[in-house]
């Protein structure tokens, strides 16, 4: 579904960016990444999804190389940011709308999945409002929602509960749920570590731009007891 051999990214006169990033995401994975602010999860989210260029390394999405297949790879995904840039000129409905234009959504499909994601979220009365009026919750929820509308195959998501209310998260960790039943993927970046743990089969931890732990959730998290442990002893390690 994702493969990343050896992703090296560096900004120029800095030395930030990230080296080396090897993640293998399989269909029905939900993959937590993360790691402290500034650890590199960010730029390796924008490299997958072809924002960021990168110096070296392989991304793979379906089995297509990304530079090679740029646009045929983003049909596969659905990359929302930690805090999306919506048309706030334009209503939550007209969004949408443009969005599963792009995407090529028939006008079927889109009207039956966006009455099933706005309905899940409870957003279904506001979809005729402008979005400038909407809270900083109610637009995470819409990126959600013009996300899935076209039923994309591998999620890439960054912080995606940052802004959600309990019963959102509720409903998007199901939705994550049913679509890696249906042969899907998630990953994505977190720092609320709890959920990650019990959501999630798999894990990558990443340090100072470089994966320092990766695999099945219980086996990475085996020897520190937990992912919070785990986390702690990284964040440990850098003030030593």
């Amino acid at each position: 579904m994702l493969k990343i051999n050896q992703l090296t990214k560096h900004y120029k006169g800095s030395d930030k960016g990230v080296t080396d990033v090897n993640i293998h995401v399989e269909k029905g994975d939900i993959f937590a990444f993360i790691g402290h602010n500034g650890a590199g999860k960010t730029t390796t989210l924008k490299c997958i999804t072809g924002i960021h260029g990168y110096d070296s390394g392989e991304i793979f999405i379906n089995g297509m190389n990304l530079k090679e297949n740029v646009c045929k790879c983003k049909k596969e995904f659905a990359y929302i940011p930690d805090n999306p840039d919506l048309y706030e000129y334009l209503t939550g409905i007209q969004y949408l709308n443009f969005v599963a234009d792009v995407f090529e959504v028939s006008g079927q499909d889109r009207q039956e999945r966006i009455k099933k994601y706005a309905d899940a979220f409870e957003i279904t009365e506001s979809l005729g409002d402008l979005i400038s009026g909407y809270s900083h919750g109610m637009k995470q929820k819409l990126a959600l929602i013009s996300a899935l509308i076209h039923k994309p195959k591998l999620w890439i998501l960054d912080e995606p509960f940052v802004g959600l209310d309990p019963k959102a998260s509720i409903m998007l960790k199901q939705i994550m749920k049913e679509s890696c039943k249906e042969g899907g993927a998630v990953f994505f970046s977190t720092h609320v570590l709890e959920v990650a743990e019990k959501l999630c089969n798999k894990v990558a931890v990443i340090k100072d731009g470089s994966v320092i732990a990766s695999g099945a959730m219980q086996d990475v998290v085996k020897e520190a007891g937990s992912l919070e442990a785990l986390f702690m002893e990284v964040q440990g390690s850098e003030t030593n």
